[in-house]
């Protein structure tokens, strides 16, 4: 760059706007960048936070897939058994992603208290059951002990405990529905030994866990027989592959679902989250950009006279562009470090202190999670930033506009 651009690349520098017409429209400019990153890494946070923590939760609690009797209608009561010995049982041979299967039985029934009862669904579960999930949501409390000849613990939510208005350790009865092989209600004694909460008010209003045994005896089922198996993947990304290719594998005789497919209006609804965190960005890409062609057009505007006087020099327009563009993509960078500085601070915030709640029953949430990445950061900023930049060589273009003859005349 010729020695005249580099003076003039010096006199437009961000640093040397204090005294300037143009600088409060400058400070309003990365104002309006800074504040627009912030919004967008905030939406998208929030937005993944709340898709990843729903579907973990429901994973949790259904697993990723769920292979049951082929005859077994949507209800989450086991009434057809399975054979427990089965080829995929406990590896799938040809399906890789795979983190654990897992056998599971349902039972429906009533806790009872002296004063109240409470409408609940007994899983049962076995040693191969992944208590990952549930480490998360433990308010007090262990988890059953499987390896004894018989448990008698069992696993309630806090809704449930709180609503029948029990303890840790307390001892409830339960009374279980007739079967076909059993006419008259079962009643059943157990032990509270851990209480949970995962903010999942569906699930946490009527899930009591625990040994898969139990459930047996009172369908009068052997050993060997279960209500079905929960398949857990690594990555739910690959859930609707990973689906197909387990129910290519299973027997005729059985069906698989996907948690996707079992409750598609759920999915649905955390999947509009996308649509509202790309209208979000759409409309502050929109609004900074605006910012920015207003701060380049004063800029110019400002320095019409240094302008006619670099082309009478000799500079090309190309040139002289090139110094304004060069200009305010630094002025678009200084936005974009204070916005992610405040956007991941806010994020920090909410993320180790909670400080955001929300209402479980809606949001199946306690508290706003976050997520966000490394990837999401750069593709934010790098997109901010070229986006802009585009938006803002239409307008440099009055440059050429501008005469020396009658630039330089007012000087």
């Amino acid at each position: 760059m010729n020695y005249e651009l580099f003076i003039a690349k010096r006199i437009i520098a961000g640093k040397k706007y204090k005294n300037s017409i143009s600088s409060p429209i400058i400070k309003i400019a990365i104002t309006a960048i800074a504040l627009g990153i912030a919004i967008m890494l905030i939406a998208v946070a929030t937005g993944a936070g709340l898709q990843y923590k729903i579907r973990d939760k429901m994973a949790g609690f259904k697993g990723h897939v769920q292979i049951v009797n082929y005859d077994t209608n949507n209800s989450d009561i086991s009434t057809v058994p399975i054979s427990k010995n089965q080829d995929f049982y406990p590896t799938f041979k040809n399906v890789n992603g795979i983190k654990n299967i897992q056998v599971f039985a349902n039972k429906g029934g009533l806790l009872r208290t002296k004063t109240d009862f409470e409408g609940i669904v007994f899983k049962g579960v076995s040693t191969d059951y992944d208590w990952s999930f549930f480490k998360e949501y433990m308010v007090a409390g262990t988890f059953p002990d499987f390896t004894k000849e018989r448990t008698k613990g069992v696993l309630l939510s806090e809704t449930i405990v709180n609503r029948l208005q029990l303890k840790l350790h307390d001892t409830i009865l339960a009374t279980f529905i007739k079967t076909a092989n059993s006419k008259l209600p079962s009643n059943r004694k157990y032990t509270i030994v851990g209480i949970y909460n995962s903010g999942f008010a569906e699930f946490d209003k009527n899930i009591m866990i625990g040994d898969i045994r139990e459930v047996q005896k009172l369908n009068k089922w052997t050993k060997d027989e279960v209500g079905g198996f929960e398949v857990v993947l690594e990555n739910f990304n690959n859930i609707d592959v990973k689906g197909n290719q387990i129910y290519n594998e299973i027997d005729t005789t059985l069906k698989s679902k996907t948690i996707v497919e079992s409750y598609p209006t759920i999915f649905e609804w955390i999947k509009l989250f996308d649509n509202n965190v790309w209208f979000i960005i759409a409309i502050m890409i929109i609004v900074a950009g605006i910012n920015m062609i207003t701060a380049l057009l004063v800029l110019i505007l400002e320095r019409v006279q240094m302008i006619g006087i670099l082309k009478a020099l000799g500079s090309t327009n190309t040139s002289i562009r090139k110094v304004f563009l060069y200009n305010a993509s630094y002025l678009i960078l200084k936005g974009l470090f204070w916005g992610n500085l405040i956007g991941l601070s806010l994020i920090g915030i909410q993320k180790y202190f909670k400080v955001i709640t929300l209402n479980p029953e809606t949001y199946y949430v306690t508290t706003m999670p976050v997520h966000i990445s490394v990837t999401y950061i750069l593709l934010l900023n790098i997109g901010t930033l070229l986006m802009c930049f585009l938006m803002l060589i239409v307008p440099s273009y009055i440059i050429t506009k501008i005469q020396p003859s009658k630039s330089i005349k007012f000087a």
